[in-house]
């Protein structure tokens, strides 16, 4: 349960109460392994909590693969009492940030994030507990439930209307080819709103298809990105600006050194509104002048999509120099 008037036991009992890392982290200013942790990439929704006090610190909603090997945000939960404060320990000085609450130590603060504020808060696994959105009633926490487009159980308006409440969407699937996937997942892992990300196959003739056929060109699938995002955050249509500045959509299977079926441009529409406003994107970025050649990138109709192999995905997070030949444009 949340704590409204929580008080910090003293050592002894936290030392009781909390893991040796936890301890560590959260009371000697420790900072756990990257890479090597419970939450760095975890995509699952709720909140996170101080593993002290249990303050509400941050939302998956604000979550995001910053590739740093630890949890990354965007920004606090609305009304958390998070601290900062100057830490010289290191040769360059950083921000520290603290829980308000329990004054437990979390991470770090930075000025490279994609949010709107540019901030990119780097947390330690161990200073939080994880509340699934499920559970959020359950353990006291249903205030948060709205981030979600969940309303609270039991809850009732206080002007009853006949209108039919229509839910808020808080996900939808793109599914988008342009070259490499590990280098177009690495991109856009890192955009505000994407959630979660799986490179794989589709657009192909072989039923479950592997990297060693697909590599041939012979199955006909396209080496692809499935992109989970909250469109209340990203729009579809924002997304596919992005995409068209992160590979060259004019060349015919081909993206820099790569070339083959498998490397072509496409946009996989899920739904007559994607396919809708993938034309009208693909339009509009051919008639910008900002290419001197055709755009050629193929809009067709979403198929199966088969998940690449395990050692594919996270590939350039697991190998920090590994080959992409994707960049950001202006």
């Amino acid at each position: 349960m949340a704590q409204s008037n929580f008080k910090k036991p003293p050592s002894d009992e936290l030392k009781q109460k909390l893991s040796d890392l936890q301890y560590s982290v959260t009371q000697e200013e420790a900072t756990e392994p990257p890479f090597r942790n419970e939450f760095w990439n975890s995509h699952e929704k709720g909140i996170y909590v101080d593993v002290v006090s249990g303050e509400p610190l941050f939302s998956s909603t604000d979550k995001y693969d910053s590739g740093c090997g630890w949890p990354s945000f965007t920004q606090p939960i609305a009304g958390s009492s998070i601290t900062q404060k100057s830490d010289r320990k290191l040769f360059q000085p950083r921000v520290e940030v603290r829980s308000g609450t329990a004054d437990s130590h979390l991470g770090h603060v930075f000025d490279d994030g994609p949010g709107p504020d540019g901030k990119r808060y780097c947390i330690n696994s161990a200073s939080l507990r994880f509340i699934p959105l499920q559970n959020l009633q359950a353990e006291g926490y249903s205030q948060y439930l709205p981030l979600f487009g969940a309303a609270v159980s039991g809850e009732e308006s206080a002007t009853p209307s006949t209108t039919p409440t229509v839910p808020v969407a808080t996900e939808e699937v793109a599914i988008l080819a342009g070259g490499c996937f590990w280098g177009i997942e690495d991109l856009f892992r890192k955009l505000p709103g994407v959630t979660q990300t799986q490179v794989g196959y589709t657009g192909g003739i072989t039923k479950s298809p592997t990297y060693d056929v697909v590599k041939t060109g012979s199955s006909g699938h396209a080496e692809s990105l499935k992109i989970t995002f909250n469109p209340q955050k990203l729009s579809y249509k924002e997304l596919l600006l992005y995409f068209f500045r992160l590979h060259d959509p004019t060349t015919f299977n081909r993206q820099g050194n790569d070339i083959g079926t498998q490397y072509r441009s496409a946009i996989f529409f899920t739904s007559d509104e994607q396919r809708k406003v993938a034309e009208e994107v693909k339009a509009e970025i051919g008639a910008s002048g900002k290419w001197k050649q055709p755009v050629i990138t193929q809009v067709v109709n979403a198929g199966e999509f088969f998940d690449a192999e395990e050692y594919h995905q996270d590939y350039l997070v697991k190998h920090p120099g590994g080959y992409t030949c994707h960049y950001l444009r202006d």
